[in-house]
């Protein structure tokens, strides 16, 4: 248990968490919409501050990030807890705790993060799986120690995150993987509990801060998939963040709450890797579908293959430092 971040006090009682954009209001002795950040007489507790639920040695292009590190290795890790509550959590048995039941974890310091990231040639750390927003404090201070010792931070994301919570800790932040789980008000009131406008600030406060993102919309049969909602999200890239940006059109399958949609059918992410090319984007790719074709790179200059994907696999990789062999042309992100 530690104290947290970014909150006040309130009156007596009462204090009001400042770390993401719903800005809870706390009694004592009660949690925020997280479940996992508390106020005792006054002072609110992260209380999952090192108490992991899940590590993993992953290739980052399960993040999803096809852009960062190509074929390197991600040191990824979590704790119990999401300030999300989505329909479809593919996580929900570690980021849907119930509301006062004690926080579960295997205790582990910043500094034993960092080494055991290196232990096993890992090139990044990812906070994963669950909401990093959520376990920032953790979160903070193993990546100042990770980007001491020149290891990438990457956050995969809901983009809920204040904007003064990211500010603190973008200089340690090198890329992340946002969810823009559709373009709708109404799709994220229902399935996700969250407003849309607040993640589409994030996502350009994220940009804004010189963070390298890539977004994932996990297409779901008949509540995201219109061509208006795909469109819609394909402008919103080009207009704000830039045609460079990739996105991630990714095979929803039935899970959690969410059990009465079937899977995406492959035609869909087709269509929504078409709309989104022609929109201007550079880079959008089908996710859970491996060997479909949808998940390589190509040169956005002269449509050479550049990078041959199955699944997480990369078969072959034909960027040369950063740019196309055939006509030279940049290829955008990092450690290309």
């Amino acid at each position: 248990m530690k104290e947290a971040m970014f909150y006040t006090r309130e009156g007596d009682t009462h204090v009001r968490c400042g770390l993401c954009r719903f800005g809870c209001l706390i009694s004592d002795g009660a949690r925020g919409n997280c479940g996992v950040r508390e106020n005792r007489g006054g002072t609110l507790y992260s209380l999952v501050y090192g108490k992991l639920c899940a590590e993993h040695v992953d290739p980052i292009e399960k993040k999803p990030l096809f852009h960062v590190m190509p074929g390197s290795k991600s040191y990824s890790i979590a704790t119990e807890g999401c300030n999300f509550h989505c329909r479809h959590c593919q996580n929900y048995s570690i980021s849907q705790v119930e509301r006062n039941a004690p926080v579960r974890g295997r205790e582990q310091t910043p500094h034993e993060t960092v080494q055991l990231a290196m232990d096993n040639d890992c090139d990044s750390i990812s906070y994963t799986y669950t909401e990093p927003t959520i376990f920032y404090e953790f979160a903070y201070d193993t990546a100042r120690l990770a980007h001491e010792a020149a290891l990438k931070n990457i956050f995969v994301t809901n983009g809920y995150i204040s904007r003064e919570a990211l500010a603190t800790i973008a200089p340690f932040l090198d890329a992340a993987n946002i969810d823009l789980k559709g373009f709708s008000e109404e799709f994220y009131r229902d399935i996700v509990h969250a407003r849309l406008s607040e993640v589409l600030d994030s996502i350009i406060e994220y940009r804004k801060q010189g963070i390298w993102i890539e977004l994932t919309t996990l297409i779901i049969p008949g509540l995201n998939d219109s061509d208006n909602e795909l469109q819609g999200i394909a402008k919103f890239i080009t207009t704000n963040l830039g045609a460079d940006v990739p996105w991630h059109v990714t095979q929803f399958y039935p899970t959690h709450t969410l059990t009465d949609r079937p899977r995406t059918p492959v035609e869909t992410l087709r269509r929504a890797r078409d709309i989104g090319i022609a929109a201007g984007l550079h880079y959008v790719y089908e996710g859970n579908v491996p060997g479909e074709g949808g998940e390589n790179t190509y040169c956005p200059s002269c449509s050479s293959l550049l990078v041959k994907r199955y699944g997480y696999a990369i078969e072959a990789n034909r960027i040369s430092n950063g740019a196309c062999p055939d006509c030279n042309a940049a290829i955008a992100g990092i450690g290309l």
